[in-house]
C-alpha cells in the first residue's frame, strides 16, 4: 500500500507532509508534490500534515482522484527528491479548495 497526493496539492503544494517523511518518498514538480509509491512505507504520518488535505492512503481514493495512483508513480521517476520544507507559493491558500485542478498541473 501507499499513500497518494491529489489534486487539491495543485497551485497549493504545502510541504509540511514532507517533513515527516521518515523514508524520503516526496518527489517536487513545478507546482505539485508526488509520492513514490515504491518508496512508501505506508506509516501515515504525512496524511494529517497535509493542510490541503490532499494525501489518502491507495485503498481510500475517492472516486474522482484515482487517476492520481499513476500520476504519482509515474511523476516521481522524474522530478527530484525533496526532504525538506520549503515556503509554499504565495498564492497557496487561495487555490485550496479549488476543484479540478488536473489541468493546471505542470509536468
Amino acid at each position: 500500500m501507499t499513500f497518494v497526493v491529489t489534486d487539491n496539492c495543485i497551485k497549493c503544494k504545502y510541504t509540511d507532509c514532507v517533513a515527516v517523511c521518515p523514508v524520503d518518498a516526496f518527489f517536487e514538480g513545478p507546482n505539485f508534490l508526488v509520492i513514490d509509491p515504491a518508496i512508501c512505507i505506508d506509516c501515515a504520518l504525512c496524511m494529517p500534515e497535509c493542510p490541503a488535505d490532499a494525501i489518502f492512503q491507495d485503498t481510500e481514493l475517492p472516486p474522482d482522484q484515482s487517476e492520481y495512483l499513476q500520476i504519482n508513480a509515474e511523476l516521481s521517476q522524474q522530478w527530484p527528491n525533496i526532504n525538506e520544507v520549503i515556503p509554499a507559493p504565495a498564492d497557496a491558500d487561495d487555490w485550496n479548495g479549488v476543484p479540478n485542478k488536473l489541468p493546471l498541473l505542470e509536468r
